[in-house]
């Protein structure tokens, strides 16, 4: 959902950056769990405020300005039950990280690495052995995506 990139001033804020679709969404959750390599703790959020370029939020239990910045390069996680369930059509970017790819030939491009946005729409990263592809996730390139069966097909050639 984000990660901590730093401490903001004296009493123990953190300065964070959100991955959702609106940045302040995830001050919408009052518990956080924060952690690095697959350690996570809950925290609760005390206090949390918006600002132009960041967004900071105060931990229950995080009261100096060096307990927050023991905690940058955290990852900030929500539990999956704590999130609406997505609509239809919808898939959160978690659930599409592994999903193989194959396009309408039956040809397969790869395994989902990651996603991200660009301004113009999102992108998938599809990678295999020896090549990584990126791949607009657009309603004309992706054609179908079946989360029970772990596979997404794509309008896309082996050789874009």
């Amino acid at each position: 959902m984000g990660y901590v990139n730093g401490a903001f001033g004296i009493q123990g804020w953190i300065s964070l950056v959100a991955d959702t679709e609106h940045a302040d969404s995830l001050l919408d959750y009052k518990v956080w769990w924060l952690g690095q390599n697959g350690v996570f703790r809950a925290y609760k959020v005390v206090d949390s405020h918006v600002q132009p370029k960041k967004l900071g939020a105060k931990l229950e239990g995080v009261n100096d300005r060096d307990a927050a910045f023991a905690l940058k390069g955290c990852e900030i996680s929500i539990p999956r039950s704590s999130m609406p369930v997505a609509g239809e059509g919808e898939y959160y970017w978690a659930d599409l990280i592994g999903l193989a790819v194959f396009n309408e030939q039956d040809e397969r491009l790869g395994v989902i690495e990651k996603l991200f946005e660009t301004g113009a729409n999102d992108v998938i990263v599809v990678k295999d052995e020896t090549t990584e592809r990126l791949v607009p996730f657009v309603g004309h390139v992706v054609l179908d995506v079946n989360l029970e069966t772990r596979v997404m097909r794509v309008d896309w050639g082996l050789d874009y």
